[in-house]
């Protein structure tokens, strides 16, 4: 009985390592391909694994950009907006979600609607709404346009109708209002969408580009893609620290993902697309 359960079971195991593979290898790819010689990343056939060992690259990227600096600016601006686009998205979730009020229906379809518009169609009059603001090149001018989102109020919606209604009757009887039964009730509860939330927001605008580049002048506020863009010229590019600053780039979201992938399965899991 052993034996012939054996290749029924092993035929999901291999088909596991095939995708482990698939997904695994590109990432090796580029770490691989930060440490050799540019002469080797542009011979034919490619290899795999380097034939000479060099960390060139990476020093190039320290001394070409200010590569601390540059972190700085993005860890400050993906986690405020994370942060702050958290708060706002749960909260306005929680009204669509559980608060009866006149046009709530209509407020929400609007809202998703905003989710087809592409940024190009708005990125000139935001340019222009933050510049009469006086918020060019600053922090909050970065994070205050991206405070709430229509994806987050959307996800959260979905989380908070899932909790059953039983709970805020209970904070009723204890004399609770909304924003305490929000607070002090529903949004314990909602510990792992918003972890999940929160990666993506981070995830979102740590590898945001053009959004950082139209709203910043100086190299003193630059994020880390824009820095990155720097190795890509208008004849030639620098493959050997452009792969750098791309591993450069990504391992913080590994990390990240590492610590809270336990919340983000969770989160995904359990915040249902529930209309």
């Amino acid at each position: 009985m052993l034996n012939k359960a054996a290749p029924g079971k092993a035929v999901p195991v291999i088909l596991l390592w095939f995708v482990l593979i698939a997904v695994l290898h590109p990432f090796l790819w580029l770490l691989f391909s930060t440490i050799k010689p540019e002469t080797e990343l542009m011979q034919y056939p490619p290899t795999f694994f380097p034939q000479e060992l060099t960390f060139e690259n990476y020093i190039q990227v320290w001394e070409s950009i200010p590569l601390l600096t540059l972190v700085k600016n993005t860890v400050i601006f993906s986690l405020g907006v994370a942060v702050t686009s958290v708060f706002f998205d749960s909260m306005a979730a929680y009204a669509f979600a559980r608060i009866r009020f006149r046009g709530s229906r209509w407020m929400f379809t609007a809202i998703l609607i905003t989710m087809m518009i592409p940024f190009q169609v708005i990125m000139i009059p935001l340019f222009v709404e933050v510049y009469k603001l006086g918020l060019l090149d600053t922090f909050w001018g970065l994070i205050l346009p991206r405070a709430g989102s229509a994806f987050g109020i959307f996800m959260m919606r979905s989380f908070f109708i899932s909790l059953p209604r039983e709970l805020e009757e209970s904070g009723r009887v204890d004399g609770f209002n909304e924003f305490m039964i929000y607070w002090r009730i529903m949004l314990p509860l909602c510990v792992p969408a918003l972890i999940t939330l929160g990666i993506f927001h981070f995830m979102g605008n740590w590898n945001d580009l053009l959004y950082p580049l139209m709203l910043t002048s100086s190299t003193e506020m630059r994020t880390l893609p824009a820095g990155l863009a720097m190795f890509v010229g208008d004849n030639t590019i620098e493959y050997g620290p452009t792969l750098a600053a791309a591993a450069i780039s990504f391992l913080p979201l590994l990390i990240l993902f590492l610590f809270a992938q336990k919340y983000f399965v969770q989160g995904v899991a359990t915040s249902g697309l529930k209309g």
